[in-house]
């Protein structure tokens, strides 16, 4: 400790001895912080609450936080609630979100979403950015309120002036459909970017369908596919898919088989059906890869289980066949049978070539294991 930071906490501390609730609230955030002395949150607990007795509005507020968070006193949420009523009520902005909060979760309080809206209201008219989020989403979803656009339009706006990347986002989304708002194309965009340049990938991801579409901005594949690689490398199974389709397509950007490789098997590894199925394309036929059948019953078999109709009436070939995996007439007609159930004319064909190789025993039990495969998927799948 230096020998300023001495003389300051022995200052505050002496005057926090003496009941000043300046000294004793700066002396708590010192022992809460540690900056200055050691820290010790019961020590700044205890401090906090000499400060909040006095009706000291911002140890009140921390003292709250405390509570709530369990941090040098045992985590209490209805105390949490009484400390953040006592400095909302004298006018803090913070302890009028937090207090919004805990009303609308019901949180060491009863839930009250009337209550929670109006003191969220308070807080969103001192400009707390949070607040205005907030009062924004209630009224975008109608969570608990009436539903009104027009009023989450009004403190999305607000919150997003002053950068909330959230808020910039809905906002976006909003004026891309015309919710509360008239549809414009270049108001969206604008939000969007705004949002996507502090990194929010759904926004990167929104962008990157922009440019591709040329929606509120020029079209732009390669701006496109920046904003779409910004987002995947976040991990946004929809900009991966998105990435690798322009890369197999080559129409726009140079056609690039590896990186469509790689960005629709990062989409196929967090479940995108469309994607297994098209690594499965792309193994078959030895497009960018070393051609493996087993590779592409493993994508497919990934895809069936999602309800992919060209994935089950593929798999149901390669059991036809015995490509990739063992020739089973049964798990043949199971895989093929479903698509064509549905209208797929090829499967339907399939299925009845089928037919032709397979006694009326093994009919019937692939029909059986059919019925109970598509109860399986449509449970699944919902």
């Amino acid at each position: 400790m230096s020998d300023k930071d001495f003389i300051a906490e022995t200052r505050y501390q002496l005057a926090a001895e003496q009941g000043h609730p300046d000294a004793q609230f700066n002396y708590a955030r010192m022992c809460e912080t540690g900056d200055g002395t050691d820290q010790n949150y019961p020590e700044a607990a205890s401090w906090y609450n000499k400060a909040a007795e006095q009706g000291h509005t911002q140890a009140q507020l921390a003292l709250g936080y405390l509570y709530e968070q369990g941090n040098g006193v045992q985590q209490d949420d209805s105390k949490a609630v009484y400390w953040y009523q006592q400095a909302a009520e004298r006018g803090d902005s913070d302890a009028q979100y937090s207090l919004g909060v805990m009303l609308a979760f019901g949180q060491g309080i009863a839930a009250d979403n009337s209550k929670a809206l109006d003191w969220c209201r308070k807080a969103a008219e001192q400009n707390h950015l949070e607040a205005q989020y907030t009062l924004g989403m209630m009224f975008a979803t109608g969570e608990g309120i009436e539903q009104n656009e027009q009023e989450a339009i009004k403190w999305y706006r607000l919150a997003a002036q002053q950068g909330n990347a959230d808020a910039q986002f809905n906002l976006g989304v909003m004026y891309a459909f015309g919710q509360g708002v008239e549809r414009d194309a270049v108001q969206a965009a604008k939000w969007c970017r705004l949002a996507a340049e502090q990194g929010h990938v759904d926004a990167q991801h929104n962008l990157g369908f922009m440019y591709a579409r040329g929606e509120g901005v020029e079209i732009d594949p390669f701006a496109a596919v920046d904003w779409y690689k910004l987002a995947a490398e976040q991990g946004d199974i929809d900009a991966q898919y998105n990435l690798g389709s322009m890369y197999i397509n080559g129409k726009d950007i140079p056609q690039d088989y590896d990186e469509a490789r790689h960005w629709w098997t990062l989409a196929a590894e967090q479940g995108n059906a469309a994607a297994q199925y098209n690594l499965g394309v792309l193994y078959v036929f030895g497009y960018g890869v070393v051609k493996s059948d087993t590779e592409a019953v493993k994508w497919w078999s990934k895809a069936v289980e999602q309800g992919y109709t060209d994935a089950q009436y593929n798999l149901g070939g390669m059991y036809a066949l015995g490509r990739g995996v063992t020739k089973d007439h049964v798990k043949a007609y199971i895989w093929l049978s479903l698509p064509a159930e549905k209208g797929h004319e090829d499967a339907k064909k399939a299925l009845e070539s089928l037919e032709n190789k397979m006694s009326p025993a093994q009919i019937e039990e692939a029909r059986l294991d059919a019925e109970r495969v598509c109860q399986r998927l449509e449970k699944n799948i919902g």
